[in-house]
């Protein structure tokens, strides 16, 4: 267990070092850090105990997701400061970078195999991190209906009194 602490340490400071290599507000920079310390934790968690590393880096975007609209209306900011460099611990460039050695060296199967993924992991950071923006869109709208709905609803009451 004690690793994981170990692992959010460096997620943190690699997070908060591509935050300020993409010009993220400075007062923004420790955020930008602790959501990619907390996405890579979950993907690190989930790969710890048996996950595939696909459907691990689709949750740790989804929780780079959310936890980034969180800062974002916290820093009125837009989201994509935090999102952006929240996500780096999870993209595998490392596979793609094994991927392209491969194929260098002739050996085209595992070039494909690595290739598909690189690819199904992008794809899955990709889909975490839309499907937590619908979703607190969804999340927004329903509650701004009932919020209007509840003022219909004391304004109707108050006239009737």
């Amino acid at each position: 267990m004690d690793s994981i602490y170990i692992q959010m340490i460096i997620s943190f400071i690699a997070t908060a070092c591509f935050g300020v290599i993409f010009n993220a507000p400075t007062k923004t920079i420790p955020a930008c850090g602790l959501v990619g310390a907390v996405g890579w934790a979950i993907y690190y968690a989930l790969v710890d105990s048996g996950l595939d590393d696909v459907r691990a880096s689709f949750l740790g975007a989804f929780v780079v997701s959310l936890v980034a609209y969180f800062f974002a209306r916290k820093f009125r900011m837009p989201m994509i400061i935090f999102s952006v460099s929240g996500i780096i611990p999870l993209v595998p460039g490392g596979i793609a970078y094994n991927t392209m050695r491969n194929v260098m060296e002739l050996d085209y199967i595992m070039g494909l195999q690595n290739g598909m993924r690189a690819f199904m992991i992008s794809g899955a950071i990709a889909m975490g991190l839309v499907f937590a923006e619908v979703m607190m869109q969804i999340i927004l709208r329903l509650m701004s209906q009932g919020k209007t709905s509840i003022q219909s609803f004391m304004k109707a009451k108050k006239r009737s009194s």
